[in-house]
C-alpha cells in the first residue's frame, strides 16, 4: 500500500510535545495515494478526480505543515463497522466492486446509482476513506490527537444506508460516528456534533441519524427550494428530526448561489454557535467540503480560505478543540487547497489568516436564518430571541443577474451594440425570465426622465483622478490621453465626491486602448469577495450622465434616442433590493450596483464574468498599465486622500502582480 508517510504517533518535530519552541496542538493527518486509484472506468475529465486529494497533500507539504502534524498510516474500515450505518448487502456490494468477476458489471451497477463512477480500484479506495476517518476519530477521541483531517475520497456524505450516489460510496463520518457511540463506549463519547458545510446538503448522514439525540447533525447548503442537488425536501429547515432525534437535525438552506463568508458567519453566529453551547459537544465531526468555495464548478458559492478558517475557528471553542474534518467535495484544485491549508493551520493553532468580514449577509440569507430559528426554537432556546432589527438590515441586497451576449474585443467595435444595450433580458437567479424592457427609440424623453434621478458612479480606473473624469463629462483631454471625449448632454459638474473601498479584485489587462495606447487598462471583478479590497473614487451625478459616461467607455454615440442603462433597470435595484449585472457586448459594459449610499444607488462598470473567465485562462492577455494611464491612477488616489504617491503606487503594482 503506497502510503505518504507515517509517523510513530508522534508529532513531527520533537518528541515532548513541542516544535519550534512553542507549545503544539496534536494535529492528526491521514493522506495514501492508493486513493488516487478510484477513478473513471476510461480516464475522462470528472469534477470528483484523483488530484482533488494530490493538491491539498501538495499544498501542505510545501507550506511545511504537514512536517508539523502526525502522518498517520491509512487504514481500512471493518465491514463491522460500515454495517452500523450501511446494510450488509450494500457493503457487501462495494466489496466486490474490485474482483475481476464484476468488470462486467461495473458499468451497469454505477448506471444504478445516482452520480456514480466504478472502476477497478473503487472499493478499496471506499475502504480506505472510511476506514481512516474511523482511524482519525478514534485516535482524537482516545487523547492521542488534539485533532485532525483526513484527506480522503471518495466523499460520503451522500452515502445512503443501502444507496450510493453523489460520487459517494460509503458515509465516512457516520460511519465514524456511530463507531464511536457504540462500539467504544469506553472513550467517553456521549454526544457528537456532526457539522456539514459541503455547499450540497449531507442527506445520507441525516437519514442514519434521524431519530438519534446523541447526534447532532448540522447542514448549511444551497437547497433552492429543493432544486438544487441532492433535489427534494431532505435540505429544508423543517427537516428536524423525529422520536427521540426531534430538534437535532438543523438544516440552513440557502436559496441562491453566490453565499460567502459573511452569510456562513452569520449563520455560525446566529444558529449553530448558540445551539453548540446548548449542546455541548464531546467532539466534532466536520464534513468538510469546499465546494462552497470562490471558483467551484459546482457549488456557485463564494466562500475564502479566510472564511473557513473563521468557521473552524469557532468551532474549536467546543469539546476541548476536539475535531476531526474529512474531505467531502470541492472540485476547484486551487480553491480545495488554500482553503485546506488555512483550516489545519487553525487546527494547529497558528495566527489566523488574514482576512475580512466587512461585507454583510444577503437580504435572503437573513430569512433563512430568521425561519430557521423560528422552526427550531422550541427545542433549543438560545434560538428564541428575534434578532434585532439593527442587525438584520446590515444585509447586502439579494442578487438577481442581467445576462446579455459576450464581450467586444475592440473598444470602438460598436456597430450594433446600442440596439443590444437598449434592450435588458432581466432574469432571477433561477434564470427566469422577470421582464422584456423594450426602449422607444424614437422619443428622446428619456433624457428628461434619467435628469431626475441621481446615483453614485463608483470609479476604479483613470476616472478617479476628477480632471480625467470631467473630461467625461465636460469634454476635452487630460495629458497622456490619446483621444478626446465629447462629454455629457449635460455638462454639470459631480454634486458629490466620496471615497468608499469595496470586496473586489482590481486587475489589469487587454494589449493597448484607444484613450492610452499600448498597455492594459483597469478593471475589477463583478463578483466580490473579501480576500481584496479596491478603492472607488464615487461621483454623484444624474442617471442621465451615467449613461453619456457609459456611452463613452463604449465607443458609442451620446446623443442616442435612447438610453443604454433605463429607469427599468435601475429600478430593480430601488424596488427589488438587488445587486445588478448587466452584461452588455463591450469591454466595459457590465453594470454593477455596489448597494447604496445615503440611498442612493452605486453603480460602476467594468467586464462581464466571462472576460474574468478569459483573463484568468490567458485567452485576453493581462498586462501592466501604460505609465501615462498609470499616473492618472496615482494621481487620483493621492489627491483623493487616500494614499501617498509610494503607497498608491504599491497599491498599483499589488493589482498588476498578483495573479487572477
Amino acid at each position: 500500500m503506497a502510503m505518504a508517510g507515517e509517523s510513530s504517533g508522534k508529532k513531527c518535530g520533537d518528541g515532548d510535545g513541542k516544535f519550534a519552541g512553542k507549545s503544539q496542538r496534536k494535529v492528526g493527518l491521514v493522506y495514501d495515494e492508493t486513493m488516487c486509484k478510484h477513478d473513471t472506468p476510461d480516464g475522462e475529465d470528472h469534477p470528483e478526480c484523483p488530484d482533488r486529494i494530490r493538491v491539498i497533500w501538495e499544498k501542505l507539504q510545501l507550506a511545511g505543515v504537514s512536517q508539523r502534524c502526525v502522518v498517520l498510516g491509512s487504514s481500512k474500515a471493518e465491514d463491522s463497522h460500515l454495517q452500523l450505518v450501511h446494510t450488509k448487502d450494500h457493503v457487501n456490494l462495494v466489496k466486490s466492486l474490485s474482483t475481476k468477476e464484476r468488470d462486467y458489471r461495473r458499468h451497469r451497477i454505477a448506471l444504478q446509482w445516482n452520480s456514480i463512477y466504478l472502476n477497478g480500484g473503487s472499493s478499496e479506495a471506499a475502504y480506505l476513506a472510511a476506514g481512516s476517518v474511523v482511524k482519525v476519530a478514534e485516535k482524537v477521541a482516545e487523547g492521542e490527537l488534539d485533532c485532525g483531517y483526513a484527506i480522503v475520497r471518495p466523499p460520503g456524505h451522500h452515502a445512503e444506508a443501502d444507496e450510493a450516489m453523489g460520487f459517494c460510496l460509503f458515509n465516512n463520518i457516520a460511519v465514524a460516528a456511530s463507531y464511536l457511540l457504540n462500539e467504544r463506549p469506553d472513550l467517553g463519547v456521549k454526544k457528537i456534533l456532526i457539522v456539514d458545510w459541503d455547499v450540497h446538503h449531507g442527506n445520507g448522514t441525516q437519514k442514519m441519524f434521524w431519530e438519534d439525540p446523541r447526534v447532532l447533525f448540522f447542514s448549511v447548503h444551497r437547497h433552492e427550494y429543493g432544486s438544487f442537488y441532492p433535489a427534494g425536501d431532505d435540505g429544508d429547515y423543517n427537516m428536524v428530526g423525529e422520536g427521540p432525534g426531534e430538534g437535532f437535525n438543523i438544516n440552513v438552506p440557502w436559496d441562491q448561489g453566490r453565499c460567502g463568508d459573511a452569510d456562513y458567519i452569520a449563520a455560525w453566529d446566529h444558529i449553530l454557535i448558540p445551539v453548540a453551547r446548548e449542546f455541548n459537544p464531546d467532539i466534532i465531526l466536520l464534513s468538510a467540503g469546499f465546494d462552497a468555495a470562490i471558483g467551484d464548478p459546482l457549488g456557485g458559492c463564494r466562500v475564502t480560505p479566510y472564511g473557513y478558517s473563521v468557521m473552524l475557528k469557532k468551532l474549536m471553542e467546543f469539546a476541548h478543540g476536539k475535531i476531526v474534518m474529512a474531505l467531502e467535495g470541492g472540485y476547484n484544485l486551487d480553491s480545495i487547497a488554500k482553503s485546506s491549508l488555512a483550516c489545519v493551520q487553525v487546527l494547529l493553532g497558528d495566527k489566523q489568516i488574514h482576512g475580512s468580514s466587512e461585507a454583510y449577509p444577503f437580504e435572503s440569507t437573513w430569512r433563512v436564518i430568521q425561519a430557521v430559528r423560528k422552526r427550531l426554537c422550541a427545542y433549543w432556546p438560545s434560538l428564541a430571541d428575534e434578532l434585532s432589527w439593527k442587525l438584520i438590515n446590515q444585509k447586502t441586497p439579494t442578487p438577481i443577474i442581467l445576462i446579455s451576449s459576450s464581450d467586444s474585443d475592440n473598444e470602438d467595435d460598436a456597430h450594433g451594440i446600442l440596439d443590444q444595450m437598449s434592450k435588458l433580458s432581466i432574469e432571477n437567479h433561477q434564470g427566469t425570465p422577470l421582464e422584456n424592457h423594450q426602449v422607444d427609440t424614437v422619443s428622446t424623453s428619456w433624457r428628461a426622465d434619467l435628469a431626475k434621478v441621481d446615483v453614485w458612479y463608483a470609479s476604479f480606473g483613470s476616472n478617479m483622478w476628477k480632471p480625467r473624469f470631467l473630461c467625461y463629462i465636460q469634454g476635452g483631454q487630460v495629458d497622456g490621453m490619446k483621444k478626446t471625449c465629447v462629454g455629457s448632454m449635460d455638462k454639470s459638474p459631480p454634486k458629490d465626491i466620496v471615497w468608499e473601498t469595496f470586496p473586489h479584485r482590481l486587475f489589469f489587462g487587454r494589449e493597448s486602448s484607444v484613450s492610452w495606447g499600448v498597455g492594459g487598462v483597469a478593471f475589477t471583478n463583478p463578483l466580490a469577495n473579501l480576500i481584496d479590497q479596491t478603492h472607488m473614487c464615487l461621483y454623484r451625478i444624474t442617471l442621465e450622465q451615467f449613461n453619456d459616461v457609459l456611452s463613452q467607455e463604449n465607443g458609442l454615440n451620446v446623443d442616442s434616442d435612447s438610453p443604454v442603462f433605463d429607469l427599468a433597470a435601475l429600478q430593480l435595484v430601488e424596488n427589488k433590493g438587488s445587486i445588478l449585472e448587466a452584461a452588455l457586448n463591450s469591454w466595459y459594459g457590465n453594470v454593477v450596483c455596489l448597494g447604496k449610499e445615503s440611498d442612493i444607488p452605486i453603480l460602476t462598470m467594468t467586464c462581464t464574468l466571462s472576460a474574468v473567465e478569459k483573463f484568468t485562462s490567458g485567452e485576453i492577455p493581462l498586462r501592466p498599465p501604460a505609465e501615462a494611464y498609470a499616473n492618472t491612477l496615482i494621481r487620483g488616489l493621492v489627491e483623493g486622500g487616500r494614499f501617498s504617491e509610494e503607497e498608491a503606487k504599491a497599491y498599483i503594482d499589488n493589482a498588476v502582480s498578483k495573479p487572477l
